[in-house]
Protein backbone atom coordinates (compact mmCIF):
# COMPACT_ATOMS: atom_id res chain seq x y z
CA UNK A 1 0.00 0.00 0.00
CA UNK A 2 1.26 3.34 -0.64
CA UNK A 3 0.46 7.02 0.14
CA UNK A 4 -1.14 8.15 -2.80
CA UNK A 5 -3.82 4.98 -2.54
CA UNK A 6 -4.97 6.62 0.62
CA UNK A 7 -5.15 10.01 -0.40
CA UNK A 8 -7.04 8.91 -3.63
CA UNK A 9 -9.00 6.90 -1.71
CA UNK A 10 -10.08 10.10 0.22
CA UNK A 11 -10.57 12.63 -2.31
CA UNK A 12 -13.26 10.34 -3.80
CA UNK A 13 -15.01 10.10 -0.59
CA UNK A 14 -18.28 12.03 -0.38
CA UNK A 15 -17.39 13.37 3.27
CA UNK A 16 -14.10 15.06 1.62
CA UNK A 17 -16.06 16.39 -1.16
CA UNK A 18 -18.43 18.00 1.41
CA UNK A 19 -15.41 19.00 3.40
CA UNK A 20 -13.51 20.64 0.77
CA UNK A 21 -16.54 22.60 -0.37
CA UNK A 22 -16.42 24.37 3.16
CA UNK A 23 -13.25 24.75 3.36
CA UNK A 24 -11.67 25.17 0.24
CA UNK A 25 -8.21 26.72 1.47
CA UNK A 26 -7.77 23.66 3.38
CA UNK A 27 -4.54 21.73 2.94
CA UNK A 28 -3.02 18.20 3.89
CA UNK A 29 -0.61 19.19 6.67
CA UNK A 30 -0.22 15.55 8.67
CA UNK A 31 -0.67 11.85 8.88
CA UNK A 32 -0.36 9.30 10.92
CA UNK A 33 -0.25 5.41 10.17
CA UNK A 34 -0.38 2.62 12.88
CA UNK A 35 0.38 -0.55 10.72
CA UNK A 36 0.24 -3.47 13.53
CA UNK A 37 2.09 -6.69 12.65
CA UNK A 38 0.32 -8.62 15.23
CA UNK A 39 -3.17 -7.76 15.74
CA UNK A 40 -5.33 -5.37 13.89
CA UNK A 41 -4.98 -2.41 14.95
CA UNK A 42 -3.92 -0.55 11.41
CA UNK A 43 -4.86 3.08 11.47
CA UNK A 44 -4.50 6.18 8.51
CA UNK A 45 -5.34 9.20 9.58
CA UNK A 46 -5.19 12.19 7.08
CA UNK A 47 -4.96 15.49 8.79
CA UNK A 48 -6.23 18.85 7.05
CA UNK A 49 -5.65 22.74 8.13
CA UNK A 50 -8.23 25.13 6.93
CA UNK A 51 -6.75 28.69 7.15
CA UNK A 52 -10.09 30.73 7.07
CA UNK A 53 -11.46 28.86 10.24
CA UNK A 54 -7.51 27.90 11.71
CA UNK A 55 -8.98 24.56 12.24
CA UNK A 56 -7.15 21.32 11.96
CA UNK A 57 -9.39 18.44 11.01
CA UNK A 58 -8.62 14.99 10.76
CA UNK A 59 -9.94 11.50 8.50
CA UNK A 60 -9.75 8.25 9.77
CA UNK A 61 -9.51 6.38 6.99
CA UNK A 62 -9.97 3.29 8.81
CA UNK A 63 -13.16 4.35 10.38
CA UNK A 64 -15.14 5.04 6.70
CA UNK A 65 -13.44 8.68 6.84
CA UNK A 66 -14.63 9.89 10.06
CA UNK A 67 -14.09 13.41 10.27
CA UNK A 68 -12.17 14.49 14.16
CA UNK A 69 -11.56 17.90 14.87
CA UNK A 70 -8.33 18.56 16.45
CA UNK A 71 -7.73 20.54 18.77
CA UNK A 72 -4.69 22.77 17.84
CA UNK A 73 -1.91 23.00 21.01
CA UNK A 74 0.45 25.45 19.36
CA UNK A 75 -0.19 28.45 17.75
CA UNK A 76 2.15 27.69 14.85
CA UNK A 77 0.16 27.06 11.92
CA UNK A 78 0.77 23.53 10.56
CA UNK A 79 2.96 23.78 7.33
CA UNK A 80 1.82 22.06 4.39
CA UNK A 81 3.10 19.26 3.14
CA UNK A 82 4.53 19.34 -0.52
CA UNK A 83 2.16 17.82 -3.25
CA UNK A 84 3.28 14.79 -5.02
CA UNK A 85 4.19 13.21 -1.92
CA UNK A 86 4.31 9.22 -2.28
CA UNK A 87 6.00 6.14 -0.48
CA UNK A 88 4.73 2.75 -0.38
CA UNK A 89 4.72 1.50 3.57
CA UNK A 90 6.39 -1.88 2.53
CA UNK A 91 9.30 -0.07 0.81
CA UNK A 92 9.38 1.88 4.24
CA UNK A 93 9.68 -1.15 6.19
CA UNK A 94 12.13 -2.71 3.99
CA UNK A 95 14.15 -0.03 4.57
CA UNK A 96 13.96 -0.16 8.20
CA UNK A 97 14.43 -4.14 8.28
CA UNK A 98 17.55 -4.08 6.09
CA UNK A 99 18.71 -1.11 8.71
CA UNK A 100 18.02 -3.38 11.71
CA UNK A 101 20.52 -5.69 10.02
CA UNK A 102 23.11 -3.18 9.31
CA UNK A 103 22.81 -2.46 13.13
CA UNK A 104 23.02 -6.59 14.42
CA UNK A 105 19.21 -5.99 15.59
CA UNK A 106 17.82 -9.23 15.48
CA UNK A 107 14.16 -8.32 16.38
CA UNK A 108 10.99 -8.69 14.54
CA UNK A 109 8.65 -5.40 13.97
CA UNK A 110 5.70 -6.01 16.01
CA UNK A 111 3.99 -2.71 15.25
CA UNK A 112 5.10 0.81 13.20
CA UNK A 113 3.22 4.05 14.32
CA UNK A 114 4.64 6.90 11.58
CA UNK A 115 4.01 10.30 11.53
CA UNK A 116 4.12 11.86 8.22
CA UNK A 117 5.37 16.01 8.84
CA UNK A 118 6.83 19.00 7.04
CA UNK A 119 9.37 20.51 8.72
CA UNK A 120 11.59 23.92 7.46
CA UNK A 121 10.44 23.05 4.18
CA UNK A 122 11.15 19.15 3.87
CA UNK A 123 8.72 15.89 4.13
CA UNK A 124 9.42 13.60 6.62
CA UNK A 125 8.34 10.38 8.61
CA UNK A 126 8.44 10.25 11.87
CA UNK A 127 8.45 6.49 12.95
CA UNK A 128 8.43 4.82 16.45
CA UNK A 129 8.72 0.72 15.82
CA UNK A 130 8.17 -1.38 18.14
CA UNK A 131 10.49 -4.69 17.76
CA UNK A 132 10.62 -8.21 20.07
CA UNK A 133 12.29 -7.93 23.03
CA UNK A 134 10.43 -4.47 24.61
CA UNK A 135 12.56 -2.84 21.99
CA UNK A 136 11.92 0.46 20.18
CA UNK A 137 13.42 1.74 17.11
CA UNK A 138 12.95 5.50 16.96
CA UNK A 139 13.57 6.53 13.16
CA UNK A 140 13.66 9.89 11.25
CA UNK A 141 13.37 9.22 7.49
CA UNK A 142 13.37 12.15 5.06
CA UNK A 143 11.40 11.71 1.97
CA UNK A 144 12.73 14.15 -0.05
CA UNK A 145 16.37 12.80 -0.16
CA UNK A 146 14.51 9.07 0.35
CA UNK A 147 17.12 8.09 3.20
CA UNK A 148 17.35 7.60 6.82
CA UNK A 149 18.52 10.44 8.47
CA UNK A 150 17.90 9.45 12.06
CA UNK A 151 18.02 5.78 13.51
CA UNK A 152 17.89 4.58 17.51
CA UNK A 153 17.75 1.69 19.30
CA UNK A 154 16.30 1.89 22.39
CA UNK A 155 14.60 -0.31 25.37
CA UNK A 156 11.20 -0.22 26.68
CA UNK A 157 12.95 0.23 30.20
CA UNK A 158 14.59 3.31 28.84
CA UNK A 159 11.03 4.92 28.67
CA UNK A 160 10.46 4.46 31.65
CA UNK A 161 12.28 6.08 34.42
CA UNK A 162 12.57 3.60 37.78
CA UNK A 163 12.54 5.65 41.16
CA UNK A 164 14.14 4.28 44.29
CA UNK A 165 13.03 5.04 47.80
Amino acid sequence: MNLQFYLEKLSESDVFKKFKKENKDAYLCSGFFSIDRQGKDNQQHLDFYAPSSKKMFSFQIEKNFEIVPLENYDERTPEKLFDKIDFDFDEFENTIINKMKDENINKQIQKLLLSLQNMKGKNFIIGTIFISGMGILKVTFDLDENKIINFEQKSFFDMMKIIKK
